[in-house]
């Protein structure tokens, strides 16, 4: 068949011959100079079909699974001459942080034998002032002539971990989701006398902590589900700052393709990880007076109301005494902060 009213697509000749019928049942041609396969009815059907895998980003071609992995896909691109490699986060397949999961305690004050301000005055000497549960009970009997023993501070600090979990999304910041850099750690804590893994991730400029996690393992798991949750929330940063650990490398590649990972080496270093080794130094001054903890529902507990605290009612130095929070952009006044309306 030569000089017909079809055109091959590639290279528009008309010299073509018959080549069959494709799987519609449309005539197929071939052409005679690029060999090109085709039939003219099905050209649009086949550019607007959905593609089982997800196109290359680079050239925007077809691909093909590489490697499947527990939290992730790899994808390779189908064309030789690009042949560019990359990965695609199985959401449902990442756990939320340990925070997020069966935090029990209280939402409200009702049927408190004490006042609002009794409590929240005991919390806030309690973790803003690193002081004991005896020493509170004793600063409450001798200042306010309010007797309360330290069993029942001790249940206060934990059993209202829900309360400010639900006011802290309540307050979210709402210009952090083009920060310029994130900064992740980890650090040991005790529990019942085993070794466990606090895990945090905080903004550079405002000094907010957008996520934390506590778990047994110190591997890449931990930090999917860390930085999982802070990408959910608060989107992408320019640039993640962490130590040279390896857990760290596959969750930046694989949630933040786009995002620069700065790896630091050493404090000589241009662009150092201090800022959460602050944050750290902070929670250890409390945590050493803790001795510990003796469980990992009330580690969870006590660790929420502690960056609760750090990131909503803690005024901060270096940000002209304003808190993080107040610097991420949520909507709160320092006379809110003082009188813990955002709390009562």
């Amino acid at each position: 068949m030569t000089k017909s009213k079809v055109k091959c697509p590639r290279c528009f000749s008309d010299d073509l011959y018959k080549f069959g019928k494709d799987k519609y049942g449309n005539q197929k041609y071939q052409c005679k100079r690029c060999y090109r396969q085709f039939a003219p009815e099905t050209l649009n059907i086949r550019s607007t079909r959905k593609r089982k895998y997800p196109s290359c980003p680079k050239c925007g071609k077809a691909s093909f699974l590489h490697h499947e992995h527990k939290y992730y896909y790899n994808f390779k691109c189908c064309d030789k001459y690009c042949n560019h490699s990359f990965f695609v986060p199985k959401n449902k397949a990442i756990n939320p942080p340990s925070h997020k999961i069966s935090l029990p305690g209280k939402i409200d004050f009702k049927k408190m034998r004490y006042s609002p301000y009794i409590i929240l005055l005991a919390l806030y000497t309690y973790f803003l002032h690193g002081s004991t549960t005896r020493k509170v009970a004793q600063y409450l009997y001798d200042v306010h002539n309010i007797k309360v023993s330290h069993v029942t501070i001790a249940s206060w600090t934990r059993k209202f971990a829900p309360l400010f979990m639900l006011k802290s999304k309540e307050f979210l910041p709402n210009n952090l989701n083009h920060s310029d850099e994130w900064h992740i750690d980890e650090t040991v804590v005790k529990i019942h006398g085993k070794k466990y893994y606090l895990w945090a991730v905080i903004d550079s400029e405002t000094r907010f902590v957008l996520s934390f996690h506590l778990s047994p393992y110190r591997s890449s798991a931990s930090a999917f589900e860390l930085l999982s949750d802070a990408k959910k929330h608060f989107g992408h940063p320019g640039a993640i700052v962490s130590d040279r650990f390896h857990a760290y490398k596959t969750p930046v590649k694989v949630l933040f393709p786009d995002c620069k990972h700065i790896r630091v080496d050493s404090f000589k270093d241009d662009i150092s990880n201090n800022l959460i080794e602050s944050f750290f130094g902070t929670f250890k001054d409390w945590y050493n007076g803790r001795k510990g903890f003796k469980s990992f529902t009330s580690a969870k507990q006590l660790i929420c109301v502690f960056i609760f605290f750090y990131n909503y009612v803690r005024p901060h130095s270096m940000l002209n005494n304003l808190t993080p929070a107040q610097v991420a952009g949520c909507n709160y006044s320092d006379k809110h902060r003082r009188s813990w309306l955002i709390a009562a």
